[in-house]
């Protein structure tokens, strides 16, 4: 298990990642990826953490494939591949454990179907499916239970419902309205979501504002302004994430010259705050 957080970044081209310490102050280029293949170059790609290892998934020319980065190694490996080969599912990771859940198959339809992947074991495991069969979503880790929300179903409506999974029952409860208050458009992104301090926060991409869930009462309180332009994209190209204490975030930057240069932001985020102090990590990118 990684005790330092880090973050990788894909930096260019279809195999070149770097990953930074928390602060942006030191960073490393991974090798390259051992592939030339046109298709996942130029393909969208998807990547998750487990243990030590990154996971990166896309689609070659034979298929959706699977890489994974060794850190103790400083190595890529192909493989092993998903017991159901798929893209676009809602993803996030506990320990040496990955979930999957969701997505889209090899003959492009969305399922409900979900995995674990174990780094130590590098194997993967059927899990009970979901009650929505689902693309395009996201997931998360909340109070020891994998959370997977919103996304579109195989008629390619918006969910505003979310469901969450019990890995010592291997059971999923639907829980209705969880975005019920969200702006969708036809081409928006996942939902840009992170947890802190067991506290889940979205970033609402139409408006680039910080909002926070109450569990207890199923409502999110607006926390202000996230100093990135997430709606110029719908949110695609934008990364919010958790890091240790922190929210990270990485887009288009506020600005209203005609050139948006890529920024990256933190802050330490507070529910109790109306508007949150985000600080800029100049020349890190």
């Amino acid at each position: 298990m990684l005790v330092q957080p880090y973050v990788f970044v894909h930096s260019g081209g279809g195999s070149q990642w770097t990953m930074f310490d928390k602060g942006f102050k030191n960073f490393r280029q991974l090798p390259e990826l051992p592939m030339h293949d046109y298709c996942f170059v130029h393909s969208d790609k998807e990547t998750v953490c487990a243990g030590a290892q990154l996971i990166v998934v896309g689609r070659e020319l034979e298929g959706i494939v699977v890489w994974r980065y060794e850190l103790e190694n400083n190595k890529w490996f192909k493989g092993p591949a998903m017991i159901t080969p798929r893209v676009m599912y809602g993803s996030a990771s506990r320990g040496t454990d990955a979930f999957f859940a969701g997505g889209i198959n090899e003959v492009y339809q969305a399922v409900n179907i979900a995995e674990k992947y174990n780094a130590d074991t590098k194997t993967w495991t059927v899990i009970h499916e979901m009650h929505k069969k689902r693309k395009f979503s996201s997931a998360f880790f909340l109070g020891g239970k994998f959370y997977v929300i919103g996304g579109r179903d195989e008629n390619n409506e918006n969910l505003t419902c979310g469901e969450r999974y019990d890995d010592e029952t291997n059971s999923w409860e639907l829980i209705p309205d969880m975005l019920k208050d969200m702006a969708f458009t036809s081409s928006h992104s996942p939902p840009l979501i992170a947890v802190v301090d067991n506290n889940l926060y979205l970033m609402e991409n139409s408006v680039s504002e910080l909002r926070v869930y109450d569990r207890n009462t199923n409502v999110w309180k607006k926390l202000g302004v996230v100093p990135v332009e997430a709606n110029i994209t719908l949110g695609w190209g934008v990364a919010f994430k958790s890091i240790g204490d922190r929210l990270l975030v990485i887009g288009p930057s506020s600005s209203q010259s005609y050139y948006r240069r890529t920024v990256v932001y933190t802050c330490r985020p507070s529910p109790k705050v109306e508007e949150q102090i985000w600080e800029e990590l100049k020349d890190c990118l």
